[in-house]
């Protein structure tokens, strides 16, 4: 029964939001040690397993860039380029980058957008400057909330979208596994299936965008009303 520490150490790492890779280390640890089996060789066999499943590179991506161009003044031509369009709101916009983010992760080109390289110094400010074209400065409660969203739509775009790509670490990682058990799939297959979850996705955070976009009007609305009756 000690070797079930290992899951105890995986459950209590995640609720503590340590990084998955070291929980998933320490466990394998915790779990061999129980069983009796050196440190070494637990490591050998962790490293032998990522050899065989690892069947696409990790992508690195170039961050001292994103910072170059956001020191100079990158979120501020973003604001600049979306207060053009008076008419756009923040609903529409993030569909569309939802859109975009699904169809690009469908094909591979997951690096094409992320959190640090897209969504903070481009979407985040594009969305905020929709809302401020309509009703002005923005309260800091306001702002938090838009650039969760713009980080939520980043994360359901990328998540439901990368699996449709036949080639992408999680479809060939599963296809691995379920070999290694006998169990015989084509990466297609998967990929086929991912489809209708990708769209299931799209439909419910794109309505979650469309009531996100009434919420902020209508309290720009009472606002509007509060301070004319004042």
């Amino acid at each position: 029964m000690l070797t079930l520490l290992g899951v105890a150490v995986v459950v209590l790492g995640f609720a503590a939001r340590f990084n998955p890779l070291l929980v998933v280390v320490v466990a394998a640890l915790v779990t061999g040690l129980a069983a009796g089996v050196p440190p070494l060789t637990v490591l050998a066999t962790l490293g032998k397993a990522f050899n065989e499943n690892r069947f696409v590179s990790a992508v690195l991506i170039v961050l001292p860039l994103v910072g170059v161009v956001e020191r100079a003044g990158l979120q501020e031509r973003a604001r600049t380029l979306i207060a053009r369009f008076r008419g756009l709101s923040v609903g529409p916009l993030l569909i569309a980058y939802l859109l975009f983010r699904q169809i690009t992760a469908a094909i591979g080109l997951i690096s094409i957008g992320g959190h640090a390289q897209t969504v903070r110094p481009l979407i985040a400010p594009m969305a905020e400057g929709a809302v401020e074209n309509r009703v002005g400065r923005l309260p800091p409660e306001t702002t938090h909330r838009i650039r969760a969203m713009a980080s939520a739509t980043e994360n359901v775009g990328v998540f439901f979208g990368e699996d449709i790509f036949v080639a992408i670490g999680s479809i060939l990682l599963m296809v691995g596994f379920l070999s290694q058990s006998g169990i015989t799939l084509d990466p297609l297959q998967l990929s086929v299936w991912a489809i209708p979850s990708a769209v299931c996705a799209f439909l419910i955070h794109g309505t979650r965008l469309v009531l996100f976009d009434l919420g902020l009007r209508r309290a720009a609305q009472r606002a509007s009303r509060t301070a004319a009756a004042e």
